[in-house]
């Protein structure tokens, strides 16, 4: 194998490291359509007015347990560009040899696991990324239907939510975040 490029165009992960993404826990995640381009429909007095492809959105989103059982929704927003939500993987047995420093409902304890798997990027069918990898194979397949150029941005957000407090406030801003449209990042005219 050669350093030929010596990492200069390997893009950094923003991954927790030493963080499996398959286990239990709440996850804030936010995905961005391409180019920040407005496909989900339009902010009119601090509500959101969705569009044909913003309710695919909406409805594939509602979808994600149907396709992943151990996934459980909690608050999550379609905006004109992007869309918020938390999920909460809770598996049964999520493959850790310390299951017991699970917190309660599901927050991320921050001590250093250790998994029995070999895989380091673990099982890629039961994992934050294959559901949002779903999630987004869903709505493009539909979505370009209507407008052919549709397209997601390649990579997605996430925050692991490690207690109730942080919880609340993330819920709180994703329910605010049709009202704080014009403060927004993802806000562009």
């Amino acid at each position: 194998m050669t350093n030929k490029y010596r990492n200069k165009y390997r893009i950094q992960s923003t991954r927790l490291q030493n963080w499996d993404y398959g286990w239990n826990a709440a996850y804030f995640v936010t995905i961005c359509t391409n180019n920040r381009e407005h496909y989900f429909g339009d902010i009119a007095d601090g509500e959101m007015k969705l569009s044909e492809i913003g309710k695919m959105a909406k409805k594939c989103w509602l979808e994600i347990p149907q396709h992943f059982p151990f996934v459980k929704l909690e608050s999550f927003v379609v905006m004109p560009n992007h869309i918020h939500g938390i999920i909460v993987i809770d598996k049964i047995d999520d493959g850790r040899v310390d299951n017991v420093t699970v917190e309660t409902q599901n927050f991320a304890s921050l001590q250093q696991r250790q998994s029995t798997r070999k895989n380091k990027f673990g099982p890629q069918s039961k994992n934050l990324a294959s559901i949002i990898r779903g999630f987004k194979i869903g709505v493009t397949k539909n979505a370009r239907q209507i407008h052919a150029d549709f397209e997601w941005q390649s990579r997605f957000h996430d925050h692991i939510i490690r207690n109730e407090k942080s919880f609340n406030l993330i819920s709180k801003y994703i329910i605010n975040n049709p009202n704080d449209w014009e403060k927004d990042k993802f806000y562009n005219e």
